[in-house]
């Protein structure tokens, strides 16, 4: 699918371009699908031609959870989180399930595509562009094994009564929201968190913890992870805190002559690796801003699990 015409006639930071929302079905019959993978390139309006990947901030696609859960009798998943399935963003503009694995849907299945653009390095430019989003699927053949979602994100403490005042140690895990009207949450104790933060000059490690957000009832097996994060980000780890130890490490490249991000790394992994209920676990993001001005941050992961309760239902 094609997104509408964006202008680029400016600077735009992370979460801040020309932005659209479609809707899109595979098909317009109820045969069941996996989806596979996704891609978005950022194209020149007029002749479709792939232009830099610099004009892509990120591409969500979210589901209708009610519809979705209920098709396979799924009812009690539906509202226990944001029925956002995946994104893609700068640096991680493509990506395929391990082999075997992916997301069982029926074609008609109605699915919601939001695009943005960005651009953070020219400042004089009239540029219209579009973002080219595909989908990889198949058909079922009985042999693929269904993949839950999971969307867990960084939350960092910020004062509520004052909320752009300077934490008094800069690393001390709080924040300064970039604005508190979206991204910003509510703890059990009445404390204001941030999503989406303003990083200052330097080396800054940050840490949450996501174990509620995780919800793990039983074990999971994960086998990919999906990646969001912003320039100046140089790693994002899913950490067992529990057992004090690594899960994975995402890499992240950053361009070296200017903003942006040129690579982050996913887990991916046809054998998995179990999550545990009983266990603490932690997203940890390392920042550097190379700049002498305050940048805006987020980090998040869509985790995707084996789902043996699907299967099941599927079989």
């Amino acid at each position: 699918m094609l997104s509408p015409t964006f202008v680029i006639d400016g600077i735009y930071k992370s979460m801040e371009g020309p932005k659209a929302t479609r809707v899109m079905q595979l098909s317009n019959s109820d045969e069941l699908y996996w989806i596979t993978g996704f891609d978005i390139k950022a194209v020149d309006a007029k002749t479709n031609e792939e232009v830099s990947k610099e004009f892509i901030c990120h591409m969500n696609v979210d589901l209708n959870d009610v519809s979705y859960y209920t098709t396979f009798g799924l009812e009690d998943r539906i509202g226990k989180q944001y029925p956002r399935l995946t994104s893609l963003s700068s640096g991680f503009e493509s990506y395929s399930y391990p082999k075997g694995y992916g997301i069982p849907i029926k074609g008609n299945e109605i699915l919601t595509v939001i695009s943005q653009s960005l651009n953070h390095n020219q400042e004089k430019i009239n540029k219209k562009i579009k973002h080219l989003i595909d989908f990889e699927y198949e058909k079922y053949d009985g042999s693929q094994k269904p993949l839950l979602s999971k969307t867990v994100y960084i939350q960092l403490p910020y004062n509520k009564y004052d909320p752009f005042k300077s934490p008094l140690d800069p690393n001390s895990n709080q924040c300064i929201p970039v604005e508190t009207k979206n991204h910003s949450y509510v703890d059990e104790n009445g404390n204001m968190l941030s999503g989406h933060w303003v990083v200052p000059k330097g080396k800054f490690t940050y840490r949450s913890s996501i174990t509620d957000q995780l919800q793990l009832k039983d074990s999971l097996r994960l086998h990919f992870s999906a990646i969001h994060v912003h320039p100046f980000a140089t790693s994002i780890s899913l950490f067992d805190k529990t057992e004090n130890k690594y899960i994975f490490t995402s890499k992240i490249e950053n361009y070296k002559d200017k903003i942006g991000l040129v690579n982050v790394e996913p887990f991916s992994s046809e054998e998995g690796i179990s999550l545990y209920s009983n266990h603490e676990y932690e997203l940890i993001l390392d920042v550097n801003n190379t700049t002498n001005i305050d940048q805006d941050m987020m980090g998040s992961m869509f985790l995707f699990f084996y789902d043996k309760e699907l299967d099941e239902k599927l079989k």
